[in-house]
């Protein structure tokens, strides 16, 4: 009988050890290869979170946001393919939209390459361009302070075909899809690209038969808007104001005081309020202010564009004070509105 070190010499016996251990040894690497690469290591109790990497933002910022928000389980294995693929040299700014159950070759490449997720940006209800930027600001990367360059230049206004009480009304309030990092320049160029598509053939047609133009619009819109909580009425104030335009007459509009005297909280505006000296009190000069008193919604302008035709010049709230208004064709019949809505105030001691 043959024995084994006959069958197998001990230089056989060490290239085959040593093959076994090579091979343990790839499959150990294999499957740490294959883990540290393709394996799921973002597994977020969401279905997906988004991270915000600022033009700050260092590499050892983005291993924080992954680690504390993105459900990553191995921070060592994400650093390590990250050092091979030469991110850390490269963060890039922006929105990105991390799934659970993506690996680090996946989330790598994304952050690496730059590929964000858009985020949507909302705006509504904003008076002041301090407001705007503060929103844009809040939603976004870039400063309110860069955004207010902009919109208290006059030259720039000007290039756009606006002035810097007039540039509020570029600013169509709507959902918009774009990336966070976005400057504040690119996202002006994407307002006015939004301003010009809103006011199409059919809106400026509209606009030109009233002979008033889209800015004059807005602005009108801007004081419907204030004046009623109640979006059914726009097209009936709106016809009320183009009555007295139309006549020449003063359009004693209260929201314009509040806006001169700079409190839109007024609730009951007195004699003194309408002796303040602006161009903006609409009781002392004539037509429309010279901007808008706040950013118009898309309902707003369309109510003036598609006002109601009637014969109303005064106009005053309602006693119930609901918000809602009582019409009037004539000087008498305002006053007797106007006595009843005074009383309603003194009787709840508004003052």
């Amino acid at each position: 009988m043959l024995s084994i070190n006959k069958l197998f010499p001990l230089k056989y016996r060490i290239v085959y050890l040593v093959l076994v251990l090579l091979l343990l040894v790839g499959g150990i690497m294999g499957g740490y290869l294959y883990r540290m690469i393709y394996a799921p290591n973002f597994l977020s109790a969401q279905s997906s979170v988004r991270i915000y990497i600022d033009d700050e933002a260092t590499f050892e910022d983005v291993c924080q946001l992954v680690s504390d928000s993105a459900g990553c389980r191995s921070l060592a294995s994400f650093r390590i393919l990250a050092g091979w693929m030469n991110y850390p040299q490269h963060v890039k700014s922006g929105c990105y939209a991390i799934e659970t159950g993506m690996n680090n070759l996946e989330v790598v490449r994304m952050l690496r390459s730059g590929h964000q997720t858009a985020v949507r940006l909302t705006f509504n209800n904003i008076r002041t361009k301090g407001e705007l930027a503060a929103r844009l600001d809040e939603e976004l990367m870039l400063s309110a302070k860069d955004l207010l360059t902009y919109l208290n230049d006059s030259a720039w206004c000007a290039s756009e075909g606006f002035d810097t009480a007039t540039i509020k009304t570029m600013f169509i309030p709507n959902t918009y899809e774009v990336y966070w990092n976005t400057s504040a320049k690119a996202l002006l160029a994407r307002m006015k690209r939004e301003y010009d598509r809103f006011w199409n053939e059919s809106r400026r047609d509209k606009a030109q038969k009233m002979g008033l133009s889209p800015i004059e619009i807005s602005i009108l819109a801007s004081i419907v808007e204030e004046e009623t909580a109640a979006v059914d009425e726009y097209p009936l104030v709106a016809g009320l104001y183009i009555n007295r335009l139309k006549r020449g007459m003063l359009l004693q509009a209260d929201p314009t005081v509040k806006y001169a005297v700079g409190d839109f909280t007024l609730q009951r505006i007195l004699y003194r309020h309408l002796e303040v000296d602006s161009p903006y009190n609409t009781y002392k000069y004539a037509g429309l202010p010279p901007g808008p008193l706040r950013i118009p919604s898309i309902r707003a302008i369309d109510g003036v564009l598609n006002y109601t035709h009637h014969n109303y010049l005064y106009m005053c709230a309602k006693e119930d004070l609901s918000g809602r208004h009582n019409f009037a064709r004539t000087l008498a019949e305002h006053s007797r509105n106007a006595q009843r809505y005074q009383s309603a105030l003194n009787r709840l001691h508004i003052r």
